[in-house]
């Protein structure tokens, strides 16, 4: 048989999963925009909504501007999380894990299934570390096999960011309804606090977990292409050496500093008796101190205690920088969608729609579908839940649906417009040098696949979860 007659076989023999794939691949290459593009795109979405619902131009325009830089302390924690993962991932005892890890795989679609399965196991410690260590761990592997195609791969390097993350401990929704000085009061009359133990640590929400990383595993196999079509990272031009976190041998005095661990051992001692603090005085208990501001501090403490020299550490961190770049400059442009709806008549306008059209069988289905699209324009799941919670919540107690469950099905639908919106994949694209409409493709895939899956759990959980009263 001729090799070309061997192509045409294996070609023949591609599953559909694989050829919606690779179609999907294709279009989003030529078709999707840059993710900064993606946010004006919003912009204007969410303006036109506006006019077609009777709105002021002027008032919209106010309104979006007036909250352009209403999200700059969150965006530092993001930059913050980002960097952190980026400093823990790349320390010698993570990376030479990661090396280990990039051995396993005997062929391209397995990598493709393991490295899903790290991105989402990982996402359930941190989102952060999640994107660098799934990041780097494509890119080793793209340096040991040809038969990787760094699009699936890619993709699947992103989907703890759109499958899990929210159901795990960096949660923004579930750590905030946990701790009763992070509520906003006018919310906490509503829904008291919510414990971990009625969120995350749940059975309903360990189960979500499992068959979400199942089935997109699965998906991540069965939909990578096989070798003839498989599109490498040295076909997008791109090549990578081995990470090289060495530094320069010390050359004056002046430096010794920058090459003892005595700073790192003090400063860190110190750090890690505050956090321990932290946690033994919480009034909620341990777990409530868990905060974007702690979690950050945790990775920065441990990366810089892994990394040992603060030479060492502060490569790092200049080598996480770039990634931080999308997150910068988009989150003010995001803001200006934020406030087009919570301060002009859009927010009060959903509201009601969402009481007119919920009843008890239907609220979970109508939370889910409302997180997910509002998702698209609003990729940010703490400022997002602020603006959903009163009214989503009020329902809940309205309709006796557990208050726990209500913040795990927004969580489970929060993550999904991750894998159409960008915005949260600019850290990865930052590490793998490629543009998002190289990825979007598979994450489209996983997308429609875990939309029916996502919304019925939502709704089963909701009928068999019994009611609690709020908690004060």
């Amino acid at each position: 048989m001729s090799g070309a007659q061997e192509l045409g076989l294996e070609k023949r023999k591609a599953s559909t999963l694989e050829r919606f794939g690779l179609g999907l691949a294709a279009w989003s290459e030529k078709w999707f925009p840059d993710a900064w593009v993606f946010a004006l795109l919003g912009i204007v979405v969410v303006f036109l909504f506006g006019l077609l619902i009777g709105q002021s131009p002027v008032k919209l325009a106010l309104a979006g501007g007036k909250e352009f830089w209403v999200l700059i302390p969150f965006t530092m924690q993001m930059a913050m999380i980002i960097i952190g993962g980026y400093v823990v991932a790349s320390t010698p005892a993570v990376y030479w894990l990661i090396c280990k890890v990039a051995t396993l795989p005997k062929n391209g679609k397995a990598a493709v299934a393991l490295i899903a399965f790290f991105s989402m196991a990982t996402s359930l410690i941190s989102w952060g570390f999640s994107l660098i260590f799934s990041g780097l761990l494509v890119r080793e592997i793209s340096r040991h096999r040809d038969d990787l195609d760094y699009r699936a791969a890619g993709a699947a390097a992103y989907l703890g960011l759109g499958a899990v993350w929210a159901l795990g401990l960096s949660s923004s929704a579930a750590l905030m309804m946990a701790t009763k000085g992070s509520i906003p009061p006018k919310l906490f009359k509503i829904s008291g606090f919510i414990p971990l133990t009625g969120t995350l640590f749940t059975w309903a929400n360990f189960l979500t977990v499992l068959i979400l990383i199942t089935v997109s595993i699965a998906i991540a196999y069965f939909s990578a292409p096989n070798p003839q079509q498989t599109k490498n990272a040295k076909a997008f031009g791109i090549s990578f050496e081995k990470l090289d976190m060495s530094i320069e041998p010390r050359q004056k005095p002046g430096e010794w500093l920058e090459y003892s661990p005595f700073l790192i051992i003090l400063v860190g001692a110190l750090l890690l008796f505050y956090l321990g603090d932290v946690f033994r005085t919480s009034p909620s208990g341990a777990l409530a101190a868990l905060d974007l501001n702690t979690y950050n501090l945790i990775f920065l403490t441990v990366g810089m205690l892994l990394h040992w020299r603060p030479k060492r550490f502060l490569k790092a961190v200049y080598n996480a920088v770039p990634a931080t770049g999308g997150v910068l400059i988009q989150f003010p442009f995001y803001a200006v969608i934020f406030g087009m709806i919570v301060g002009t008549g859009i927010n009060g306008w959903l509201t009601h729609l969402f009481y007119q059209m919920t009843s008890h069988g239907t609220y979970a289905l109508l939370v889910a579908a409302y997180s997910t699209v509002l998702g698209v324009f609003v990729p940010s799941g703490g400022s997002k839940w602020v603006v959903e919670a009163p009214y989503v919540l009020q329902a809940a107690n309205l309709h006796h649906i557990n208050l726990g469950w209500v913040t795990q099905i927004y969580n489970a639908a929060e993550a999904i417009p991750n894998l159409l919106n960008p915005f949260w994949m600019l850290p990865l694209l930052g590490i793998l040098h490629v543009k998002a409409r190289d990825l979007v493709g598979y994450a489209v895939l996983q997308m429609l696949i875990h939309i029916p899956i996502v919304f019925f759990l939502c709704w089963f959980f909701a009928r068999i979860i019994p009611y609690v009263p709020p908690l004060r």
